[in-house]
């Protein structure tokens, strides 16, 4: 049964906070060891595979063959608050650093929408969002470090943004762009990452206020040279080119999710994770909007360059200092990007790493740093790889596809989250929740087809419509089972429904190339799900529900 109560009122069943993130496997080895912990730096097969089904191969087989069985058990398993947030640190061996949504708030762990989506939506699909999670974080910081290159290829060659890449003509277009650079600079952020979070936070202040001042200049400036004659046509793409491009930009939103994925190092989620949140949400989305009507009057919009638009914007109109100025704010406002990243992203990997959906050597917690090194490394070392290889273009399509999934699914969570509460929901109720919920998401789905069939009749988009609001409406009419004690989003079913509808319609957006390429990930994850992490999660989650019962009826 899911916990009712913030986490504020979950305490720990011993006195000693760091008794309660180790396994019983690591007292004993800690007890024959005079006392001694574990060294942090190992690597044996226990550290990867410490589960049943992989003792040995006839082990291995027998769990092959219950794959259909272990399935059915694991579908729909939903984890549960005291799970996420005390029984599976033990998996670190040690607390991580304290560094000073409705659901970061109540469930304040590392695993951010990961650990949300477990404890609502059950196993399997928190599996398939582990993966987008990952493959997010992954395919994002790759991109990040491309942009760096272009800005500071820029600042040498405004002309030739890829002047610090090495063009293979072997190997396919999108993927030739070789980038050393990139490479680099993704090992610099990430081992700076791993040296603790206060101090990526100290260099985040001080380098936040910098910034800043440049984006004020860079707005003045930008309306000073100004001219409305860059803005005809308005619509240039028309409107199916600004949703596509919409679905492209929720790349820059991203950042805002890192926030919950701090909140188990943070000392007051409750207040600080709702404040940050929101007003740093709404105080980007104005700069955005003015700092990209600055640029398209700036420039005409044929003009601007898509890998470093700033600075050769400045260069285009003749001030050449200035153009400096940008890149050097603009490749410090990705190095803080970075940063922030690495810290969010090693610790969606920390939890993903706690289920035993990856290895379990990944959610280990260094003893100096207090954090997750061996996380960061995974994430770092892969984005430097596929960042070496692939273009801009190609990252971004992929990175959207999967952040609106999971952003879509997170809404999907918080519904269920609200009007569905094991044994305690009436299974009419339950019923009528389902039909209004599959109303919802086919009736988003049917008018996202419409439009990227390049339907223009009102019918089917009235119909669908219609749909929609049927049944968010159908649903706002059922008793909520859930109150937050705390602090809750408003206006629930409606702005969740209206989540769903968006995330959705953009993902029609992204075009063929983006499904093919999603297709072909979620392919290889649900392989390594069948063979490996189906049976890891199987025999860790019949280990882990005695301890968390015994923690709920406490």
């Amino acid at each position: 049964m899911n916990l009712e109560f913030p986490y504020s009122e979950i305490e720990s069943p011993s006195p000693n906070p760091r008794m309660d993130v180790r396994s019983k496997k690591e007292e004993e080895e800690s007890s024959s060891n005079g006392g001694r912990r574990r060294k942090y730096w190992r690597c044996t097969k226990n550290d990867f595979f410490p589960e049943t089904s992989f003792e040995n191969i006839t082990t291995y087989k027998s769990a092959l063959s219950q794959t259909f069985p272990r399935l059915k058990n694991r579908l729909l398993a939903r984890s549960s608050d005291a799970n996420e947030l005390v029984v599976l640190q033990k998996e670190s061996e040690r607390p991580m650093q304290n560094a000073s949504l409705e659901f970061a708030v109540e469930i304040p762990v590392a695993g951010g929408s990961f650990s949300y989506l477990r404890v609502e939506l059950g196993d399997f699909i928190a599996y398939i969002a582990a993966g987008n999670i990952l493959l997010e974080a992954i395919v994002g910081a790759a991109g990040l470090g491309r942009s760096w290159s272009s800005y500071l290829a820029s600042m040498i060659n405004t002309a030739n943004p890829d002047l610090l890449r090495f063009r293979v003509d072997s190997l396919a277009e999108g993927f030739n762009l070789l980038d050393p650079v990139a490479f680099l600079i993704l090992l610099v952020a990430n081992g700076i990452a791993m040296s603790g979070t206060k101090r990526t936070s100290w260099l985040n202040w001080i380098a936040s206020i910098v910034t800043a001042l440049v984006i004020v200049f860079i707005i003045v400036v930008g309306f000073i040279h100004a001219k409305s004659s860059n803005l005809v046509p308005f619509f240039p793409m028309g409107v199916q080119g600004s949703f596509k491009a919409a679905a492209v930009v929720y790349w820059s939103y991203t950042g805002f999710d890192m926030v919950a994925t701090m909140a188990e190092e943070t000392k007051q989620p409750s207040r600080d994770i709702p404040i940050g949140l929101i007003g740093s949400m709404s105080m980007i989305t104005v700069i955005y909007c003015l700092m990209a009507l600055a640029l398209t009057m700036m420039v005409n919009y044929t003009k601007i360059d898509v890998n470093a638009a700033y600075s050769v914007a400045f260069a285009q109109i003749g001030m050449n200092w200035a153009k400096y100025l940008v890149s050097v704010c603009a490749l410090k406002g990705m190095t803080t990007s970075l940063l922030v990243g690495s810290l969010g992203q090693a610790r969606y990997t920390t939890q993903i790493a706690r289920a035993h959906m990856i290895p379990p050597w990944f959610a280990l917690v260094h003893p100096k740093t207090e954090t997750p090194i061996n996380a960061t490394l995974l994430v770092a070392i892969l984005s430097a790889i596929i960042a070496f290889f692939s273009s801009l273009d190609v990252l971004s399509s992929v990175f959207s596809f999967s952040t609106l999934l999971i952003f879509m699914l997170v809404a999907v969570a918080l519904l269920v989250r609200r009007y569905y509460v094991k044994d305690v929901t009436p299974k009419s109720h339950l019923v009528k929740f389902l039909v209004c919920l599959f109303i919802i998401i086919a009736s988003s789905i049917a008018i996202s087809a419409i439009w990227n069939s390049n339907g223009r009749g009102w019918i089917g988009y009235a119909i669908a419509g219609i749909m929609l609001f049927s049944g968010t409406v159908g649903m706002a009419m059922l008793p909520q089972q859930h109150v937050p004690k705390i602090w809750g989003v408003p206006l629930v079913p409606w702005l969740p429904s209206l989540s769903i509808g968006i995330n959705l319609f953009l993902v029609g957006s992204l075009g063929y190339l983006a499904f093919l390429r999603f297709i072909i990930c979620s392919a290889a994850m649900l392989v390594y799900y069948f063979f490996v992490g189906l049976h890891a999660t199987y025999d860790v989650a019949h280990l882990n529900q005695e301890e968390s019962n015994n923690l709920e009826s406490s």
